[in-house]
């Protein structure tokens, strides 16, 4: 990890006012002041170039495929002798057979086709999200003349030679960019919740996926509705049969729970900004990451009462959270924060029962990617590698540097599953970053 790195050497070597100190030469270098006040070294500049030097070799050991176990004494021919003998489950085999071929994934680059010419490689990635299948990608890309525009990738080329996928675009363009989104696959259309920027008036949008469909294009239906909502910071979509026509944003200081069909609203006053949303399935239950650090749940069932006593469940992080999800069992919610804290959480005793270590944030809004059929935990840090955990034993697998240089605007996008394409679909990861995308495929 470059950061824990940097650290060990600050601790180990004291700064000096107007000097910085060269690791290679072993020795102090003064600072100079710049021509007309500017001065092209800094240390921000030293740092990144530390940075940028470690990510190329980084890269060149991955095509050099230079890989080590994940752990030791790990391999295939001992996972399988121990299967056959009875010692492993059908669980603990598959879990760790992902873990080996997660560590061996290779970079490939993905053709994007498109029947617009235009569409494909002209404008950045900036999310991509799957939907519950893994059959299509939806995409959120910056414009040139600014705001965003949205898409959907097919992935059925992924498991043919050519590794090529198709882009479609939709006919609406946003001036506002996109904080946060939801993509929810329903029986006849999937639903997108979009949000705008918290400083100016926002909103949140439900498209029907055909909007982005080829055939018969004059057919296409117009947006099926959108609401206006002002501070918005997050979004999430209630499954739940109980409220399952009901999504809730995160607004400065409070909690907006909106009825599609009749138009009802429900507001519940918070002490932060809520930056991070995800409902329950199993109960109508909404659980909010705030940028105080506390999390919090809502039974959207019940009235909105005066006062905090609508909290069910109580509990803090240090920093901003900026990310939750739930495990399928609902027992545990895994949370992230500013601070690059990630926390797995048990919500029956409000207490942590794991930490996974290496991930890098300082102030950005990061996602985290849970897979617990593959038992992996897949983060992006704000430092642009990408990083996977065992869900079971918060044991780092791999560490992945991102192809093109690290800055705030090209931190990759990714999804992670065992089925990219649909069931038969092949597994791997997908990266998206800049105007590329790249698949990681098992060797």
């Amino acid at each position: 990890d470059p950061s824990s790195s940097s650290l060990t050497q600050n601790s180990v070597v004291p700064e000096l006012p107007g000097f910085y100190y060269d690791s290679e030469k072993n020795r102090y270098f003064r600072l100079l002041p710049g021509h007309n006040n500017y001065n092209p070294l800094t240390k921000e500049s030293i740092q990144y170039k530390a940075m940028e030097c470690k990510r190329l070799r980084l890269l060149e050991e991955e095509e050099k495929q230079k890989k080590k176990t994940t752990r030791a004494g790990l391999n295939s021919s001992m996972l399988l002798q121990k299967r056959q003998l009875g010692l492993l489950s059908s669980t603990s085999y598959c879990r760790l057979v992902h873990e080996l071929k997660v560590n061996c994934m290779q970079r490939r680059k993905i053709e994007i086709h498109s029947p617009d010419s235009s569409v494909a490689g002209t404008n950045n990635f900036k999310i991509i999200v799957a939907d519950v299948a893994c059959e299509r990608i939806f995409t959120v890309n910056d414009v040139e003349h600014g705001g965003c525009k949205y898409g959907i990738i097919n992935l059925s080329g992924l498991g043919k030679e050519s590794l090529a996928v198709e882009m479609y675009d939709n006919l609406y363009f946003t001036n506002r960019k996109v904080l946060e989104k939801s993509l929810f696959s329903l029986t006849h259309f999937s639903k997108l919740c979009l949000m705008g920027i918290a400083e100016t008036p926002g909103c949140a949008s439900l498209l029907p996926a055909s909007l982005f469909s080829s055939a018969n294009p004059g057919d296409r239906p117009g947006m099926l509705c959108s609401f206006k909502i002002s501070t918005a910071w997050s979004c999430a979509w209630c499954l739940n049969p109980q409220a399952d026509n009901c999504f809730s944003t995160g607004l400065t200081r409070r909690v907006l729970v909106t009825n599609v069909v009749t138009g009802h609203r429900q507001t519940f006053g918070t002490s932060s900004d809520v930056l991070a949303q995800q409902f329950a399935t199993q109960t109508p239950v909404l659980y909010n990451g705030c940028r105080s650090g506390e999390i919090f749940s809502i039974d959207v069932r019940q009235r909105n009462r005066k006062g905090q006593s609508w909290k069910a469940i109580r509990f803090f992080h240090d920093s901003a959270v900026t990310s939750i999800r739930l495990l399928e069992a609902e027992h545990y919610v895994m949370a992230a924060d500013m601070a690059g804290k990630i926390k797995l959480w048990d919500l029956r005793t409000a207490k942590c029962v794991k930490q996974y270590k290496g991930h890098h944030n300082e102030y950005a809004v990061l996602p985290l990617h849970v897979n617990e059929e593959e038992g992996l935990l897949t983060a992006v840090g704000q430092d642009c590698y990408t990083r996977i955990w065992s869900l079971q034993d918060a044991h780092l697998l791999r560490t992945i540097p991102s192809p093109h240089p690290a800055s705030k605007d090209a931190i990759p996008s990714v999804v992670f599953s065992s089925r990219l394409g649909g069931s038969r679909g092949v597994p791997g990861l997908l990266m998206a970053v800049k105007q590329d995308l790249y698949h990681f495929s098992y060797n």
